[in-house]
């Protein structure tokens, strides 16, 4: 059984950084399309960034672009998200979520296994 536990979030002022770390566990991670998402409160869960299984390409929303960074080490069975030049709107909890070799729609938050979210609250 695939577990996802995140951590690193916090509470940072704008323009600031965060690290988000997802630890993977249960399979092999470099079968699974790996994604981060975020809700704000009363807010749809929205697509944040995606790492792809096959050819580890990289996905965006238009939203972070430029800002944030998804990256994968299979070594260490582990997803990273890093924020740069935080802005309120990026304040939401954050989910890791992985799929079995996802291929096409990474955005639809209907991945199978999800982390339990980690807060970011950027103060302005």
């Amino acid at each position: 059984q695939v577990q996802l536990v995140e951590s690193g979030g916090g509470l940072v002022q704008a323009g600031g950084s965060l690290n988000l770390t997802c630890v993977f566990s249960g399979g092999g991670i470099s079968m699974y399309m790996l994604a981060w998402f975020r809700q704000a409160p009363g807010k749809e869960r929205l697509f944040v960034a995606a790492v792809g299984w096959n050819w580890s390409r990289t996905y965006y929303a238009d939203s972070v672009k430029g800002r944030f960074t998804i990256s994968r080490d299979s070594a260490k069975n582990t997803v990273y998200l890093r924020m740069n030049n935080l802005k309120p709107e990026d304040t939401a909890v954050y989910y890791c979520a992985a799929d079995y070799r996802r291929v096409g729609d990474f955005r639809t938050p209907t991945y199978e296994y999800w982390g339990q979210g980690t807060q970011v609250t950027v103060s302005s």
